[in-house]
């Protein structure tokens, strides 16, 4: 197989492209770098194609390996024939390359394994030509009854033959790529209840939907039924159309020997064959739901991580409670902890006098501007109380409800322990509740992100490629977004391009016994840090301190000497730069021409458009052209709303049926992917992602369950 080939095919991309990025992938240039530093060698493929084209990469390699290892497997046996190694070529997945192997692979001990020993293969091999003029099968069987090989009647001697005819049917790869095709096409998934109270399962009592368009939730959901013994599960398939498929290349009409071949056919079908496909069926199911699972996953990370940051504000962390308190922590604006505190506005104990006395008194003495509540137990109670005391002040202050999903498994890591030694656990998720507001992204790369909830299902995904995927995704986001030397974590520093965990120790470490980076030349002198990990991760490293501007952008160093030869080129300096950049730079390239100055100053055409963003925003943010966050300073409660009613919300979650909205209730609200939009769409993710700002309008409120229905199409447009 020519894989290059094979997956240019598959991308739609030039097969130079591949090449090219196999190449650099197979360097140990890390997938960050390769999207942002190597445009001109790639065709400008961004991280998550890349990524893609890695893993399918990945997959080809393997299936190329087991391809090769079937093939010495039948030519050891001197089996090979042109027919075999032409299949074998063109087996395009490994459940191909599987069935072509089933005959040859070494078996365990089987009913037909048994058979061949007591001699009954050429009785089989003489039932199963079928001859018109064959005798009776029983006629032919009793000549093999043999005590000494345990053949003890005619009647064994047949069911052992039959059973080596059942198994070679199965061995058949041509029938069971058939009934794979069919199966799929005409196949249902079934579940019915294992039990009288199946709780959430209820829907899923008598469910049943074909195999080519059941949702991926709702396998997963069935899945997840049947292993906690609250559903049956099954494949329902046409057993007639089924044995019409294996009889055909099998039974022969016209000869004695035919009903002894079809029931034979019969139990390879019952026994044998429908069970593995059936097997098969679910776990491509299985398979796929999961994939498309970590995709959505993956994407809703990737929204929330890229959030706009609540910048430069002294945020004040409210992590609520009933009987242990509310807990607080004021962070000034670079996320250093001012202040800490326990508070009892909510029941058991009610102190509302006394928490709002404590708060006030944090806000007017750090000049507190926005406070951020966490969404867990007591949420809503805590948020009315914020509400009330901000209507209270005389002074701009407001609110967000934050996730605080993950926050608990970080308070009590190793990390929260090292970074915040002296407070309590509990103080530690509110110190995080706030920087999450500041910098989602400083504070959630600390947390494992399966840890952070943004999809569903996902204790039921293969844990190894789920974290493989989203670790994926929080490199992508902090490199796309750059990370300052001077300032990053250990954990967020890990996250960078080409620095290991071991590495981040050491620049934190260089950083503490040193003082400030000034340049990132100094980077160089980092124990462990070599040629490679510098070429990697420097780009994505930005350095406010140094005297050179284009440390504060995500201009390589290789492309220092391009950058500075542009600006003369265009009748800049690097001064022009560090007066927040050259506003008129890509006017005064286009006027000379993109492709002249970058054949002139030695760099690709897209490098070259890199370099002139960079230099016209130094040390731009890609999240602050997104909307800001949606801040607040009342409250309404569920029991508020009404059908009808209009509100504007943050979209929290993007799952396979819907979204569900933060309308400021405590209770985020669904909208079903048929409210989302008035046009077709297949997912929600095509239309809305994680942290959009939202108008919905409430379609119906059950304050009992505490659900809430909402649609994002105008009312009447429901008429």
């Amino acid at each position: 197989m020519n894989i290059p080939a094979v997956l240019a095919q598959e991308f739609q991309l030039r097969l130079q492209q591949v090449e090219n990025t196999l190449e650099l992938i197979d360097q140990g240039n890390t997938i960050p770098f390769i999207a942002r530093y190597r445009k001109e060698v790639t065709g400008s493929l961004d991280d998550q194609v890349l990524r893609e084209l890695a893993d399918q990469h990945a997959y080809l390699c393997n299936l190329e390996e087991q391809r090769q290892k079937v093939r010495g497997v039948i030519e050891e046996q001197g089996a090979m024939t042109e027919e075999l190694a032409a299949a074998l070529d063109a087996a395009a997945t490994l459940t191909e390359i599987e069935d072509i192997y089933r005959p040859y692979r070494p078996k365990r001990k089987t009913r037909a394994s048994v058979a061949k020993e007591k001699g009954l293969q050429p009785l089989a091999d003489a039932i199963y030509a079928q001859q018109p003029e064959s005798p009776a099968p029983l006629e032919m069987a009793a000549s093999f009854v043999d005590e000494e090989k345990g053949v003890s009647s005619a009647e064994e001697a047949l069911q052992g033959a039959q059973d080596i005819i059942a198994e070679m049917i199965s061995d058949d790869a041509g029938i069971r790529r058939r009934l794979r095709v069919v199966c799929k096409a005409n196949g249902e998934l079934v579940s019915k209840g294992a039990q009288e109270d199946l709780g959430v399962y209820e829907m899923y009592a008598d469910f049943h939907e074909p195999l080519n368009r059941i949702a991926g939730h709702r396998v997963l959901a069935v899945n997840r039924g049947e292993r906690e013994d609250f559903l049956k599960v099954s494949v329902l398939f046409d057993r007639i159309k089924g044995m019409n498929i294996v009889c055909s290349d099998h039974v022969k009409d016209g000869s004695p020997c035919t009903e002894a071949v079809r029931t034979a056919a019969e139990d390879a079908y019952d026994r044998l064959i429908f069970p593995a496909i059936e097997r098969e069926m679910r776990n491509e199911l299985t398979e796929k739901a999961s994939e498309d699972a970590i995709r959505v996953f993956s994407l809703n990370l990737r929204h929330l991580l890229m959030q706009p940051p609540v910048r430069g504000r002294v945020a004040l962390g409210l992590d609520p409670g009933y009987r242990t308190g509310c807990k607080v922590a004021v962070v000034d604006g670079t996320g250093k902890v001012l202040d800490t505190g326990v508070i009892y506005p909510v029941p058991p104990r009610n102190k509302i006098a006394e928490a709002k006395e404590i708060i006030t008194g944090l806000i007017t003495k750090y000049g507190v501007q926005v406070i951020a509540i966490g969404n867990g137990t007591a949420s809503h109670e805590t948020e009315v109380f914020a509400a009330d005391l901000i209507h209270e002040l005389d002074r701009d202050v407001s609110y967000m409800v934050v996730s605080e999903a993950g926050a608990s498994v970080y308070s009590a890591s190793k990390l929260a322990a090292q970074e915040f030694p002296d407070y309590d656990v509990s103080l530690r998720s509110a110190v995080s509740i706030a920087r999450r507001l500041q910098d989602p992204l400083a504070e959630l790369v600390k947390i494992d992100p399966k840890a952070i909830g943004v999809g569903q299902y996902q204790h039921d995904m293969p844990q190894n490629r789920l974290t493989e995927a989203l670790g994926g995704v929080v490199e992508d986001c902090v490199n796309a977004v750059g990370v300052d030397l001077n300032t990053a974590s250990a954990p967020l520093l890990t996250r960078v391009s080409g620095v290991n965990s071991a590495v981040a120790k050491n620049i934190v470490a260089y950083r503490e016994d040193n003082g400030e980076f000034t340049s990132r030349a100094q980077l160089k002198k980092v124990s462990k840090l070599g040629p490679k990990a510098f070429e990697q991760c420097a780009g994505f490293l930005r350095v406010p301190e140094s005297k050179n501007v284009l440390d504060n952008t995500a201009v390589h160093p290789e492309s220092y000497g391009a950058a500075k030869k542009l600006l003369s080129l265009c009748g800049f300096t690097p001064e022009d730069v560090k007066q927040g950049g050259v506003a008129g730079l890509p006017d005064k390239a286009e006027e000379i021409g993109v492709d002249k100055l970058a054949a002139e100053v030695g760099v690709g055409e897209p490098t070259l458009r890199d370099i002139i963003s960079e230099l016209t925003k130094p040390g731009r943010d890609p999240r602050d052209e997104l909307p800001p966050p949606m801040l607040r300073k009342d409250v309404i409660g569920i029991e508020d709303l009404k059908p009808g009613m209009e509100l504007s919300g943050t979209v929290r979650n993007v799952i396979d049926f819907g979204a569900f909205v933060d309308v400021g209730v405590h209770q985020d609200g669904l909208v079903h992917i048929s409210q989302i939009t008035n046009r077709f769409i297949r997912h929600p993710s095509e239309a809305v992602k994680l942290g959009d700002i939202v108008k919905v309008w409430v379609l119906k409120v059950d304050v009992d369950k505490k659900r809430i229905s909402l649609t994002m199409r105008p009312p009447k447009e429901n008429d």
